[in-house]
């Protein structure tokens, strides 16, 4: 018997058939592994909180806090009362118009398709980035209304109809656009945030009409705006998905 003869007869001899089960397991341990390393290098919450802190330019924030200087200067000033309602109504429309670039960036940077593959979705994200203005904004908001209700003494039904109410209908209207099934853009937030901005001072300017409303049907409409605030907030969050694809 040659080398190459007693080559083939070891070969036939080593030859063993493959056990699934091992390999199975061998897989499900490399998968553990795996899951293992990630949990380790996986950001947790407050970690993921904490980047989007970071990533979020702070001049809107700065800018939000002097639009509200300004509508705190308007409150103290000697104007007749439709200036301070023009002033008040476009404080107010201003204040919420300024998050629109921050909520619009990854639609005008292109980056979803990387936000796409990341393990915190574009849901995850949003969220994020809405507690932290909601945190900020509510900070702002209450130093406002404080300095508004006891330092001038502005009375505080109209500080919710002049400004808190055309606020959060201008909030709804930035989200319901963000949220929209269709490719819109922020200029698109920007127009129809202007129409309603215009809308409101002439209903506001208006005094048959803004006389004939009684306080309860304000309230009635501030509910309404919340209302449909949190329906558009909730639309742009379980549509993420969608937009994205439309955005394509």
């Amino acid at each position: 018997m040659n080398l190459e003869q007693l080559l083939k007869s070891y070969q036939k001899q080593s030859q063993s058939a493959p056990n699934e089960e091992k390999i199975s397991q061998t897989v499900q341990t490399a998968k553990q592994s795996l899951y293992s390393a990630w949990q380790e290098t996986m950001l947790s919450c407050d970690e993921f909180l904490w980047i989007q802190l970071k990533l979020i330019q702070k001049r809107w924030w700065f800018l939000q806090f002097l639009l509200l200087c300004f509508g705190g200067a308007i409150l103290a000033s000697s104007w007749e009362e439709s200036h301070i309602q023009r002033g008040m109504a476009v404080c107010s429309t201003l204040f919420s118009i300024l998050t629109i670039p921050e909520f619009w960036k990854n639609r005008s940077s292109q980056s979803m398709e990387i936000e796409k593959t990341a393990y915190y979705s574009l849901r995850h994200i949003y969220a994020a980035r809405m507690l932290l203005f909601g945190i900020a904004d509510a900070l702002l908001l209450t130093l406002f209304c404080g300095m508004a209700i006891l330092g001038f003494h502005f009375p505080f039904e109209r500080l919710l109809i002049q400004f808190l109410l055309p606020m959060i209908v201008t909030s709804a209207i930035c989200f319901g656009t963000l949220g929209s099934r269709r490719k819109m853009t922020e200029a698109s937030a920007l127009a129809l945030s202007v129409l309603w901005s215009a809308l409101w001072l002439l209903i506001t300017l208006n005094e048959r009409v803004y006389a004939a409303v009684t306080l309860p049907v304000w309230v009635g409409i501030l509910g309404m705006s919340l209302l449909f605030w949190c329906l558009a907030v909730s639309r742009t969050l379980n549509s993420c998905q969608e937009y994205w694809e439309t955005a394509e």
